[in-house]
């Protein structure tokens, strides 16, 4: 049996002598955010390995409060599709709780929030909670004052302040689009190579090798 894989990523040692250096502390205070950030979710993927070590079994992870179904960890034959189609990866459940905990340690899981917000708004059939929807996605991701903005160009978000109170049902289609090519063309290429996507797609199960992360 394997021994654990070790992935190993290095930083640069902090100067121990502070006093030419007055932002150092601040410095230093955000770099352990974004290490105990990236450990913390990190810790979520492995998890979706160790508790669920064969195909088919259940672990109790959800998407969402509302959304109560157990997750079932796909067949190695099943995972290696993922690799074939991007849409693949986004119509399997445990797939993108995955490739959204891949997202977060990249700090970029704001587009597959924006996706699948999109996607739930353009699904939705009635005019009024649409406008409620839109209001909240734009607030959220694209208006001036956005906590999660997301990358697209000032004519597209001209666009859809333009149709936020229209609510029609395509009002975020051209944004989407736009988060949907980001995903696809980098962060998507990265995950397929990751050791998790990796362990996943094995033939044989590794229980006893798990992933170990050092910063």
């Amino acid at each position: 049996m394997q021994g654990p894989v070790v992935i190993t990523m290095e930083h640069s040692t902090v100067c121990a002598d502070r006093t030419n250096y007055p932002c150092q502390d601040n410095v230093d205070k955000s770099t352990k955010r974004r290490r105990t950030h990236a450990n913390d979710w990190r810790t979520r993927m492995n998890f979706l390995l160790q508790y669920s070590k064969s195909p088919g079994d259940p672990i109790r992870m959800y998407c969402c409060k509302k959304d109560r179904t157990p997750l079932l960890r796909p067949s190695p034959a099943e995972a290696r599709l993922w690799s074939e189609s991007f849409d693949a990866l986004l119509g399997n459940k445990y797939a993108r709780i995955a490739f959204r905990a891949f997202l977060k340690l990249e700090f970029s899981e704001e587009n597959m929030d924006f996706w699948l917000a999109s996607e739930d708004y353009r699904q939705t059939k009635s005019s009024r909670k649409r406008l409620s929807k839109a209001r909240k996605i734009y607030n959220e991701f694209i208006g001036p004052d956005a906590c999660r903005e997301i990358n697209i160009d000032f004519l597209t978000k001209e666009m859809i302040a333009n149709n936020l109170h229209s609510s029609i049902p395509s009002c975020f289609d051209a944004a989407q689009r736009r988060v949907y090519s980001l995903m696809l063309n980098n962060a998507y290429p990265r995950f397929i190579q990751s050791e998790f996507y990796q362990r996943l797609c094995r033939e044989t199960e590794d229980d006893e090798a798990d992933v170990q992360w050092y910063l």
